[in-house]
Order: structure tokens, then C-alpha cells, then sequence
């Protein structure tokens, strides 16, 4: 499987990225949280380099502005398939350098190429159909297979299709188990709760490959714990279901 080298890449969940954690600084915490970096995972290097720590931050600034960021074309947002409301968030400009990078020499090269000139630019949807794909932008049923092979396309259902980042999946197998484990180690914690600071000094488990602090992060966006403030600091309770 071709390595995850995105960079500038984010997940966002029920349209909270960064939220507001009392007494909480993830810039200061480890690497992980403030700028999304996850170097330390084995094959997801790159998901946010230092190269684009400007741009992940404006993108953070601007998440509530989704809709015109994709309007201008400056992002895409990508349906990652493990939850219907979570979404990965690429600068466009990024996904289409790994793309290239993914299809450079393949036979499927020509099907790529020509979906990021005529395609990409013109439709910022988060997934395709088959009318479209055939009538609009004249892709015969071959070459819509050679973009489902390059993992430019994952299938939707029949006749549709999801936009995907190719070598994404181990990325998103970090994320998942990674959200598990850290999400146990509250639910397990006397009332479900847990001081943040102990939380993220505790030893990491093997299966958190991104990092404690980023799972943290992941964990109050998603809505899956309540932060509350009190005179210890900032308390991670689970939330109610």
C-alpha cells in the first residue's frame, strides 16, 4: 500500500475542529494537537508537514467558512467512510501533488490526470455519478475503473462514487483504533471521567499512533467527551449517548 504523504491534511467531526478547552493549550501540549502533526505514526507521515503549518492553521481559523473555502476551490473535503459525519478536509493544491505522486508512471496515469483537469476543478462534491462522470465529463466506464484502482474513487453504491485520497486507508486505521483507545481509557477512569493532565501523561498505548494529544483533540471535537472546567483544570468526562 502506498504510504499517506498528505500534508495539510485534517479530520473534522459534527463541524467542530478546534473547539475552546478551558485552561487547555494545544500548541503547548506535544506535538499532535495545534497543528495536526503526526509524524510519529509509521506510514502517515506527511499528513501535516511543517511546510504547511501556515495554511493548516488558516484552515482551522476558517472551518466554519467550509462551504466558501469550497467554493473558491481551495479545499476539498473528502468522506473518509468509517462515519457518516466525519470528513477529512485536503487543500487542494496538496491533493492533487499526492495524487500525481500516487499515479506517476502506473497505467492508470492518462484516467488520473485527465480527472484533475477537468473534473477537480469544476465539481467540489464529495462524491460522483455516473451520468456525470460519463456525460459531463466524457469518462468511459474503463477509465472511471482505472480512478477506482488509483484510489482517486471509492464506490459509493452503484453508479456512484466518493471522492478518496490514495494510500488513505492506513491513516484512517491509525485514526479509528487510535480514537478507540484513548476514548477506553475515559470510559474506563472511576465515573467516566478523567483531569486532562492525566490523561496526557499517562504512557501511551501501543495502539495510539498519532499521538495522545492528538486523540484528545480528535475526541472534544467529535463531541465524545464534555470538557469541564475546575479548580484541578480541565475535566474529561464521557458524554451522555
Amino acid at each position: 500500500m502506498t504510504e499517506p504523504t498528505i500534508s495539510g491534511a485534517c479530520v473534522c467531526q459534527k463541524s467542530t475542529l478546534k473547539p475552546e478547552v478551558p485552561g487547555y493549550e494545544p500548541e503547548k501540549a506535544s506535538p499532535g494537537v495545534g497543528d495536526l502533526r503526526a509524524e510519529e505514526a509509521p506510514g502517515a507521515r506527511g499528513w501535516r508537514s511543517g511546510s504547511s503549518e501556515g495554511r493548516v492553521r488558516y484552515l482551522m481559523r476558517k472551518v466554519h467558512e467550509k462551504k466558501e473555502l469550497q467554493e473558491e476551490g481551495e479545499i476539498r473535503v473528502i468522506q473518509l467512510g468509517f462515519d457518516l459525519d466525519a470528513h477529512g478536509i485536503i487543500f487542494t493544491e496538496d491533493y492533487r501533488t499526492k495524487v500525481l505522486k500516487a499515479c506517476d508512471g502506473r497505467p492508470y496515469a492518462g484516467a488520473v490526470q485527465k480527472f484533475l483537469a477537468s473534473v477537480l476543478p469544476a465539481c467540489g462534491d464529495l462524491s460522483f455519478q455516473q451520468d456525470q462522470m460519463t456525460q459531463t465529463f466524457g469518462f468511459r466506464d474503463p477509465e472511471i475503473t482505472q480512478l477506482v484502482n488509483a484510489g482517486v474513487l471509492t464506490v459509493r453504491d452503484a453508479g456512484s462514487w466518493w471522492l478518496a485520497v490514495p494510500g488513505a486507508g492506513k491513516f484512517i486505521k491509525y485514526f479509528v483504533k487510535g480514537r478507540q483507545a484513548v476514548l477506553g481509557m475515559v470510559r474506563k477512569a472511576k465515573y467516566q471521567e478523567l483531569l486532562l493532565s492525566e490523561l496526557l501523561g499517562r504512557r501511551v498505548p501501543a495502539t495510539v499512533r498519532l499521538g495522545l494529544s492528538y486523540h484528545v483533540h480528535d475526541l472534544i471535537g467529535a463531541q465524545l467527551v464534555d470538557c469541564i472546567s475546575t479548580t484541578s483544570g480541565t475535566l474529561l468526562r464521557l458524554a451522555e449517548t
